[in-house]
């Protein structure tokens, strides 16, 4: 960049004349700065797994749970109130007392009391009995001989069978065999003490509670009534229905037994037996479990909706969950879950079950979510249903789990973040995304789990995805320390490609466009180091094409490609970051930084690496804008001259782009004027003036200007054409764009008016008094412009970019009889 005191009335690109009238210093600064360049890269991409696993054929999680497996009936308990685990409970070490239900000083004021506390029994006057009710916990016992329905309800424990064998001979009268038909309630047992008359109630219970208690036992047995009528009417015939079609195992079973299941789940829901409100529901599960036996997955997920809704737990809800999961592994079942409660069901137990007790459930469960999330309908199903709200309560939840249950946490998270992964492709994901504060969310996940690669490969896919958009980048910058966590992340994972690449796709996008992202991530502790010692470990000296291998074996082309998209996000960010004004001159004045972008330059080809020479490039012209004593590069200007060679005669234009920029900056130094005029440079550059790009030609523009200062170079360029290509540029840009004219007109300032030579032939004299006559009038200048807004802001770039310079190269132009 040129010095601010220019000689005469020449001008550099960047630097604009000086006319305090018209503009003050901010305004000359602010004009300079926009040769500083963001840098935009595509966002890495991430090829789609076509095996529906719970983790990737990468990962080394310890413990993980398999993502195949076989499942049959005999895998499901029935009833299924057995515990979880599967074992059953051990007797009881204690030989309970009976309590007494009604106190005679108090009778409203006894309450049941558990089988382990001390009970005293208040025995009433001779000849009357006293009425003993077992609590709530003792069932009645069932004799062995009971029906097959009440068969879940009347198993006893062990403590019972136990507490059973004791009971003294004569203690419960209502031993022997049972007649089927609904089972007693604890309210309803009777036992009778020895030697006390069984034909006189307690004098303490009065007659109200007497009638109270007789209206309560004839609403149950109505209801009891009622369950068994619907039970016998239509229940029982549909399970004999599904077990018969079973066993015939015809063509189209399979179908008849899902609309079976379909009947049998509505006519549960009218009857309100959904749940755990119907007593013989194991039976019903029971018929159902032998069915999974069938290995159809149509009817197993029919199957899984009724169990879901029938409320299963313990390791019959594990099972479940896993059965619908090995469904969701084949991608042709997932038109099965578009018209099934399954995914209803799923958010349920996401939102109400309990880490530590069905961590393995929920595993399972959000597996299956993640395989559905990468269907397209079915991710739009997701959103609707409010899964990413599910979601965010159920990492509150696995936070608080981790304490104690770190690893399956750990396990579950995996899926999570996964299927927030694929959710955070639709475009409708974004705002629930902010409203439900995920990305935060999952800031303080990446901190609590960074050293698990798998969650925090997957949180940043999330990042990259979504800090691509305003709106999302603006909620993750306000996230404390997210800046310093990804830096720490950077260098606890440098190893790990995929997650460093997007860690750095997601700092360059966050400091594409805040200079206050910029200053946050600079002023982290170790940032600069960090980011220069991740640059210098991927740089690949060994494997650049320029460089000798010396009989070692070079990596494979996929691996070489993948280290060089590190650097290409790397240096955006770098890029980025120095055009903040206190950040670009520590990063002039690192030593480190200037040598490895010298580096890559010398190691690299524009054929083979485009994308990373482009934006090297494009730092180094940030990095130039800084021009203080302490500059490397200031000190380094004629050996970048001479990498940009190879970029100017390579193929690509955004290279031709950002080297043709860099020399804007570079050519204000003599020595780098005389290395272009040297090496033919300048000749290229007049050729980019036939571009129909504006940011070509404006580039070119600044650096003819800079070599236009020294007369021995005016003539060349005047040979080359410049002055002719100069005007058709005013003509043709016109005023589309005034801050190109404008830097047009600063060009032909510095080539005509500046020395004795007769540069202009009349024909383009007049020529270009026509042009600069027409502009200078501002009706005619902005009468192409009939938005009122754009007009205003024409009429602030014409007046600040065009009016100035075109003023004084139309009095150059002009004869001296004309401008007296």
């Amino acid at each position: 960049m040129a010095s601010m005191d220019g000689k005469g009335e020449v001008c550099s690109p960047f630097i604009p004349r000086r006319n305090p009238v018209r503009r003050t210093s901010a305004e000359i600064v602010s004009e300079a700065r926009r040769s500083l360049r963001v840098q935009s890269t595509q966002r890495p991409f991430t090829p789609r797994d076509g095996h529906r696993q719970l983790f990737g054929a990468s990962s080394v999680r310890d413990s993980r749970p398999p993502s195949a497996f076989s499942l049959h009936a005999q895998n499901f308990d029935a009833p299924d109130s057995r515990p979880s685990s599967g074992t059953r409970l051990s007797p009881l070490d204690h030989k309970p007392k009976f309590p007494v239900l009604c106190d005679a000083e108090d009778p409203f004021r006894s309450f049941p009391k558990t089988p382990s506390a001390p009970l005293e029994v208040k025995k009433g006057p001779p000849g009357m009995r006293a009425r003993l009710l077992r609590t709530g916990s003792l069932t009645a016992l069932s004799p062995v001989e009971g029906h097959k329905e009440s068969k879940e309800q009347s198993n006893p424990s062990a403590g019972q069978k136990q507490l059973s064998a004791k009971r003294p001979p004569g203690t419960d009268k209502t031993e022997g065999p049972r007649k089927p038909g609904p089972r007693r309630t604890a309210s309803e047992s009777r036992i009778t003490q020895p030697g006390v008359a069984s034909g006189v109630g307690l004098t303490e219970c009065s007659a109200e509670q007497r009638t109270e208690q007789g209206n309560r036992d004839k609403a149950l047995s109505t209801e009891e009534d009622a369950e068994s009528s619907v039970w016998n009417n239509m229940i029982a015939p549909r399970l004999q229905q599904l077990e018969s079609v079973a066993a015939g195992g015809s063509e189209g079973s399979v179908d008849r037994l899902c609309d079976l299941c379909d009947g049998l789940h509505g006519t549960l829901a009218e009857a309100d037996m959904l749940g755990r409100r119907c007593k013989r529901r194991s039976g019903i599960l029971r018929t159902l479990f032998r069915l999974i036996d069938l290995n159809s997955a149509p009817l197993n997920l029919h199957i899984a909706e009724l169990c879901l809704a029938l409320c299963v737990s313990g390791n019959n809800l594990l099972n479940i969950c896993k059965l619908i999961f090995q469904i969701s592994r084949r991608e042709s079942n997932d038109i099965l879950f578009q018209n099934s409660s399954i995914i209803d069901s799923f958010l349920g137990i996401l939102n109400n079950e309990d880490v530590s007790t069905s961590g393995e459930a929920l595993l399972y469960c959000v597996g299956t979510l993640k395989f559905l999330s990468g269907n397209g309908a079915i991710l739009r199903l997701l959103l609707e249903k409010n899964c990413v709200g599910v979601a965010q309560k159920l990492i509150q939840r696995l936070r608080t789990a981790a304490d104690t249950n770190f690893t399956i946490a750990g396990h579950i998270l995996v899926q999570l973040t996964a299927t927030l992964r694929n959710l955070a492709d639709h475009p409708d994901s974004r705002p629930l995304f902010i409203s439900f504060s995920i990305l935060p969310e999952l800031c303080v996940v990446l901190s609590d789990h960074r050293k698990d690669p798998d969650i925090c490969t997957n949180i940043s896919r999330i990042y990259s995805k979504l800090s691509s958009y305003s709106e999302c980048r603006l909620a993750l910058a306000q996230t404390p320390n997210c800046y310093q966590l990804f830096l720490d992340l950077l260098n606890k994972h440098h190893q790990k490609q995929d997650l460093v690449v997007r860690l750095l796709f997601t700092l360059g996008n966050l400091t594409a466009k805040s200079d206050e992202a910029r200053w946050r991530l600079f002023g982290c502790e170790g940032c600069v180091g960090s980011l220069l010692q991740l640059y210098d470990a991927y740089q690949r000296r060994d494997d650049s094409p320029h460089t000798p291998s010396h009989g070692q074996p070079r990596a494979p082309p996929g691996k070489v490609q993948q280290d060089e998209d590190v650097l290409v996000k790397l240096v955006r960010v770098l890029a980025n970051m120095c055009i903040h004004p206190a950040v670009g001159p520590a990063l002039a004045s690192n030593t480190t930084c200037i040598q490895l972008l010298m580096e890559t330059l010398e190691l690299r080809c524009v054929r083979e690496s485009e994308e990373l020479l482009v934006n090297v490039a494009a730092t180094i012209n940030n990095l130039s804008f800084y021009q203080e004593d302490s500059s490397v590069l200031r000190h380094s200007q004629l050996s970048m001259a001479k990498l940009m060679l190879k970029l100017v005669l390579g193929s690509s234009m955004d290279a031709m782009l950002e080297a043709t920029r860099v020399y804007g900056n570079l050519s204000q130094s003599k020595n780098v004027r005389d290395f272009i005029m040297q090496n033919k440079v300048h000749q290229f550059v007049v050729t980019l003036l036939d571009s129909k790009s504006t940011e070509m030609c404006i580039s070119a523009c600044g650096v003819l200007t800079n070599l236009a200062q020294d007369p021995s170079n005016r003539v060349s360029l005047s040979v080359e054409g410049a002055i002719a290509k100069l005007v058709d540029c005013l003509r043709d840009f016109g005023p589309g764009d005034w801050q190109l004219v404008g830097q047009v007109c600063q060009a032909l300032w510095n080539m005509i008016s500046c020395g004795p030579e007769k540069l202009l032939d009349s024909q383009e004299r007049e020529s270009l008094l026509e042009i600069l006559t027409t502009y200078l009038d501002e009706d005619e200048a902005l009468k192409w412009i009939e938005d009122d807004d754009m007009r205003d802001s024409h009429r602030a770039c014409w007046e600040l970019e065009f009016l100035p310079v075109a003023q004084k190269l139309m009095k150059t132009l002009q004869p001296p009889d004309q401008t007296a």
